[in-house]
């Protein structure tokens, strides 16, 4: 009994570290797929109406139809999709402007915010008189002046990579004229902006979660939302039509592995955390993937490693 009760406790942190080091995977071969041509925002259409596309059969069979769907609950899963519609096309465009590496070392700031608007929220408590709370407000200042450093300087290089295979191509997917270290500094405040955008989603959704017990429904609507947004911003953003056509295996395993991986797998366990654990505890596993992120953009994507 003793045992079977800690392995169910630690289960969610388990599961929370698998998700860090898919989303980094997932972040790897996104960046390989996008100097290959692939759409930023057609990619979050495709792997989005898949994800709803494999959901759909436990929609219609499975859930729980002792729950209600109110216009309320129907509006809050437009909300979660809009901010994860935005943030997923502003996060690939981050990514192909910088790299995985710098992506996964700003979403450090990701528990800082939700603890932040947790805190506004009055869903954590912060006591300035109590010695853990002003080490929380220190570290706060602490990280959030590091993700500035890295935003705004490209340090020495560290490692050169034996080979850029995807370099000749960089130049068709970012703004013509602008140097790296500009392109660096761009990439980083949009992955800023998902960082607050996540924080906030982390939030909504452990409020969500509160009121609608069924977690796999709420990623169904998740997914769907995202799906006909995404769509929307497709046809206003992306006006070349060839962009709705795969041309590369990067391409088809991006979407794949982004459906399974990053709509599915990754919003269910991140749903089901939140209830158990709070949006706080889901988002302290971000640090994580950094390390992660180093080695296989090195390995993977033939970058060169900075010191920043």
């Amino acid at each position: 009994m003793g045992l079977s009760s800690y392995l169910w406790n630690a289960l969610p942190f388990m599961a929370m570290i698998t998700v860090e080091c898919t989303d980094v995977g997932i972040s790897v071969i996104s960046k390989a797929a996008l100097s290959k041509g692939m759409s930023n925002v057609v990619s979050v259409t495709y792997f989005n109406a898949l994800g709803t596309l494999i959901l759909l059969p436990y929609f219609i069979f499975c859930r729980d139809k002792q729950a209600p769907l109110t216009f309320s609950l129907l509006w809050r899963f437009f909300l979660l999709g809009l901010i994860g519609s935005s943030g997923q096309i502003i996060f690939l465009t981050g990514v192909k402007f910088s790299s995985p590496t710098l992506s996964s070392a700003l979403v450090n700031l990701i528990p800082i915010f939700t603890f932040l608007l947790a805190v506004i929220f009055r869903m954590e408590k912060l006591e300035m008189r109590k010695s853990s709370s002003q080490a929380k407000l220190l570290g706060a200042i602490v990280a959030v002046t590091g993700a500035f450093v890295v935003t705004l300087y490209k340090g020495p290089l560290v490692l050169m990579s034996s080979s850029h295979p995807f370099d000749s191509k960089q130049s068709k997917w970012i703004i013509g004229g602008l140097s790296e270290q500009s392109k660096w500094i761009i990439g980083g405040f949009l992955l800023l902006l998902v960082c607050l955008s996540s924080a906030t989603w982390n939030v909504l959704q452990a409020a969500t979660v509160k009121e609608y017990t069924d977690k796999m429904t709420i990623v169904f609507f998740f997914t769907f939302f995202i799906a006909i947004q995404s769509l929307v911003f497709s046809v206003i953003l992306e006006r070349n039509p060839t962009a709705w056509r795969l041309k590369s295996n990067e391409e088809v395993a991006a979407i794949l592995c982004s459906a399974v991986f990053g709509s599915l797998y990754r919003i269910s366990i991140h749903t089901w955390c939140l209830e158990k654990k709070g949006p706080v505890y889901v988002s302290l596993f971000k640090p994580l993937g950094i390390a992660v992120a180093v080695a296989l953009t090195v390995i993977f994507l033939g970058e060169s490693l900075f010191l920043v």
